[in-house]
């Protein structure tokens, strides 16, 4: 399989960042973490969460981790505010001392760690007595549509790409998974959420072009082709993509959340 990279903060901000910015509000009120928390935020990327987190949570610290430098240059150049700090660390090795958040919480990166259980794990030691342990990440088997029409399509073209398929290779991207996944973490009152957002694309080029950043598993998959492989998914997927009379194209991001008490 082809190496799929996540490091380059732009490229990420215009593929998912962007819709993830908006999954993270109505995360954040589902949570009801109260204000002056000190939180966590594992696998921060670019710092969508982190920023929302200050924005709207009004809490005493935010610590960003995430094992990408590229990623943690870019949170830091974005995040400017004097209770958040960036670190370069693993989300299964977490530096931080046992009992020190009262949240913690971990956007779309659980299906990227190598060890989902053992991060899991990791979030809970750190959590504090009473303190909250979240997450959320796409529902790639169905409900993040701008990559279903991408991976149905490319699998059509070529059989063989089904095993890159994320909604195939990532099953701890379901509810029940993630349910389980809390629970044996020894985390209680364990909830699981749908969250719905529109992405909406200005025209098919908004739509495609982050395709073409090579930024993980689908866009790397897509920079992987010849120049004319690459055409004949581009001119599928167009061709199958409900695009409106003034161009732009519709569609649906969904993210599974999930939440529990450490």
């Amino acid at each position: 399989m082809m190496a799929e990279v996540w490091a380059v903060g732009d490229a990420y901000e215009s593929y998912v960042g962007r819709w993830s910015r908006r999954v993270a509000a109505e995360f954040l009120g589902w949570l009801s973490v109260s204000a002056d928390s000190r939180w966590l935020d594992a696998g921060c990327g670019t710092g969508a969460l982190t920023s929302t987190i200050l924005a709207a949570a009004g809490p005493r610290a935010v610590v960003g981790l995430d094992p990408s430098r590229g990623f943690v240059s870019t949170a830091r150049r974005e995040v400017a505010d004097a209770r958040a700090a960036f670190v370069q660390a693993d989300a299964c090795a977490v530096p931080c001392a046992s009992d020190r958040f009262d949240a913690v919480v971990g956007a779309l990166m659980l299906n990227f760690v190598p060890d989902s259980a053992g991060a899991v794990g990791e979030f809970a030691r750190v959590a504090s007595a009473g303190g909250t342990v979240a997450a959320y990440v796409w529902d790639y088997a169905d409900g993040m549509q701008l990559m279903r029409y991408f991976w149905d399509a490319a699998t059509e073209l070529d059989p063989s790409t089904a095993d890159r398929d994320e909604g195939r290779r990532f099953p701890i991207c379901r509810p029940d998974a993630l349910r389980d996944a809390w629970t044996r973490a020894g985390l209680g009152d364990v909830d699981v959420l749908p969250i719905d957002v529109d992405t909406v694309f200005a025209d098919f080029d908004d739509y495609w072009s982050p395709f073409l950043g090579g930024q993980g598993p689908a866009p790397s998959y897509a920079m992987s082709l010849s120049e004319a492989d690459r055409d004949r998914l581009r001119d599928t997927i167009r061709a199958r993509l409900p695009v409106a009379a003034d161009g732009t194209i519709a569609l649906i991001a969904r993210a599974w959340a999930v939440r529990g008490t450490a």
